[in-house]
């Protein structure tokens, strides 16, 4: 079977994405994820049987009809999580790659090394979603603990992947003075990481946790105030060369 015929589940696409990686891109949210991040916007992509098969070579013909938009940037396959499909993530890659798309790739580590290595040889960039560095924490906000995505992080030192960081401000949570320090500096020893990005709280899919009937256990947490982003934003440049 050629790369073109690989089928995967897809959850939805994005063909103008500006927050995704470098440039313009092409974003394909893949389905099925097994983390609960209790400030999910997209609860709806965790059934691993949801979502639309497609082949890769439909894909990658829609990404075709949007090339002229994409020159500066490239394809972002986020999710769900892209890892968890990884036989499909990484022939979808080698067919953008086929076509001179640059290729990142979204995605909490979440996956063992030993079935997601081939996507993180694959492709161009990582974008790493760091839950927490404390590993309790971590299971409070996902279920799961942080071992598989540090170990992410170091295999991506190892083969000298470049890296962009993503982390997610959650008053109550992750915004804490303490927890940031920690994680700059934790951060701070890496080359592979090559830029790092806050993300904060917001409640744009609260609806779907009501429409699919889910417990939302931070209905009552606030989104960050300006001065709390500036906080946090503060201490990750202190760490930053």
């Amino acid at each position: 079977m050629s790369f073109a015929e690989v089928k995967g589940r897809i959850h939805s696409f994005e063909s103008f994405g500006t927050l995704d990686g470098p440039g313009i891109r092409f974003v394909v949210f893949l389905q099925g994820c097994f983390l609960r991040c209790k400030y999910c916007h997209n609860p709806d992509s965790w059934a691993i049987n949801g979502g639309t098969e497609m082949s890769v070579g439909e894909i990658v013909a829609k990404i075709e009809s949007c090339r002229n938009f994409l020159r500066n940037g490239g394809v972002t396959l986020s999710g769900g999580e892209p890892l968890l499909q990884s036989e499909f993530t990484h022939a979808l890659i080698e067919e953008c790659h086929k076509a001179n798309f640059h290729v990142a790739i979204d995605t909490a580590g979440s996956v063992p090394l030993e079935k997601s290595k081939k996507v993180l040889d694959s492709a161009d960039l990582i974008l790493l979603d760091i839950k927490s560095l404390d590993n309790e924490l971590c299971k409070n906000l996902t279920a799961f603990g942080n071992e598989n995505e540090l170990a992410t992080l170091d295999y991506c030192e190892s083969i000298n992947r470049d890296v962009w960081i993503r982390h997610v401000l959650v008053p109550e949570f992750t915004l804490q003075k303490e927890r940031l320090e920690e994680l700059a500096e934790f951060l701070s020893h890496y080359s592979c990481v090559k830029r790092i990005d806050l993300l904060p709280l917001h409640k744009m899919g609260e609806y779907k946790w009501r429409e699919l009937g889910l417990h939302d256990e931070l209905a009552n947490i606030n989104e960050p105030t300006a001065a709390e982003i500036e906080m946090a934003e503060k201490i990750i440049r202190s760490y930053r060369k």
